[in-house]
């Protein structure tokens, strides 16, 4: 059985959270961290990896559609130089540009509300980035 991987959806107020299944292969939204200053976050991320067995953490990088870094990058940057320095786990950021509006579209094919797009989307968006990661490396799996 392999280790499950942790992905975080880094936003201002709240960080969308998804964790692989055991074979890693499909990512399972677990929920948000209501933000509440760096030190809670990390506590509570760390408590995540002990929580599902976690020793890889992707965090999305919000570029900017030309790829250039923004100030949501930048902040995503500096959270994860943060991060490593408080997890003992792997940390890689992935490129999350197109995570949010897919998650926007598929909330929109739900028809859902723009208040419960907007409590959800980190969430989606999380499990979306996971799902890039995971199908990206998908080949490295041995069976």
């Amino acid at each position: 059985m392999r280790s499950r991987i942790l992905a975080l959806d880094f936003g201002e107020k709240r960080i969308g959270v998804a964790v692989s299944d055991s074979l890693n292969i499909i990512a399972q939204s677990v929920g948000t961290i209501e933000r509440k200053g760096i030190k809670n976050d990390l506590e509570k991320i760390g408590g995540l990896v002990k929580e599902y067995g976690a020793e890889k953490i992707i965090v999305g990088l919000p570029l900017n559609m030309d790829g250039t870094e923004g100030k949501s990058a930048n902040r995503a940057i500096d959270f994860v130089s943060a991060l490593k320095k408080e997890i003992t786990v792997e940390v890689e950021m992935l490129d999350e540009r197109l995570t949010t509006r897919q998650g926007e579209r598929i909330f929109l094919e739900a028809d859902m509300s723009r208040k419960n797009r907007k409590k959800n989307l980190d969430k989606i968006a999380a499990q979306l980035i996971l799902q890039s990661y995971l199908d990206l490396h998908s080949h490295e799996k041995s069976f």
